[in-house]
């Protein structure tokens, strides 16, 4: 997601007691770990967080613009259980290795051109890069609201050797335990159904 700078950026970021920059200021890992990659402006990597303190969360945004939003949002909760990383996540390899159990890919840019394939966040690119985050079962949960994308990415994790473990085409309209994101919110009101997958391994 792109947008203009926020004229406090680089402010808020400095000022950010929540920012993970390296191996030194990690966030405890006694805990599960679950990260989102792509977290936009943090609303659900933030109720996560807050709803579930016995485990680990980090918002991985590599947009700064975007993160310095979030962080305004989050900064006033005093989390304990919650960093954000301002990043690709391909380049994170060395830092999250073997630290992460669950990942979240919600609302991703779908990249619909073929020439675009490997900068989805479920190409063959991106799902061997897990297998170097992940402890050991690998769990991967997606929302999309782009049917291209959802269809590939059910190909692309089957092929990969993962199991489906959920396949929903409307996810607003079943029982699957749900916290939204801002797009999600957007998206529900304008009547797009919401498609939601996870994956094992």
């Amino acid at each position: 997601m792109r947008m203009r700078n926020p004229k406090d950026k680089d402010e808020v970021i400095n000022n950010c007691d929540f920012l993970i920059t390296d191996e030194i200021n990690f966030i405890d890992n006694t805990k599960p770990l679950h990260i989102e990659i792509g977290m936009g402006k943090g609303n659900f990597i933030l109720n996560m967080a807050l709803s579930n303190p016995d485990v680990n969360f980090i918002g991985i945004e590599k947009y700064a613009s975007v993160a310095s939003i979030a962080i305004k949002k989050i900064r006033d909760y005093k989390l304990d259980n919650f960093k954000i990383i301002i990043n690709d996540v391909i380049n994170l390899e060395e830092l999250l290795k073997n630290k992460v159990d669950v990942i979240y890919l919600n609302f991703s840019d779908p990249w619909p051109k073929a020439r675009h394939e490997k900068r989805r966040l479920t190409s063959k690119i991106y799902l061997s890069l897990y297998d170097k985050l992940f402890k050991d079962k690998r769990l991967i949960i997606q929302k999309t609201d782009n049917d291209d994308l959802f269809s590939y990415s059910i190909n692309s994790l089957k092929d990969y050797g993962y199991n489906l473990e959920i396949i929903n085409y409307d996810l607003h309209n079943s029982n699957i335990p749900n916290v939204m994101t801002e797009y999600e919110e957007k998206f529900s009101k304008e009547g797009i159904k919401i498609k939601y997958l996870k994956a094992t391994k």
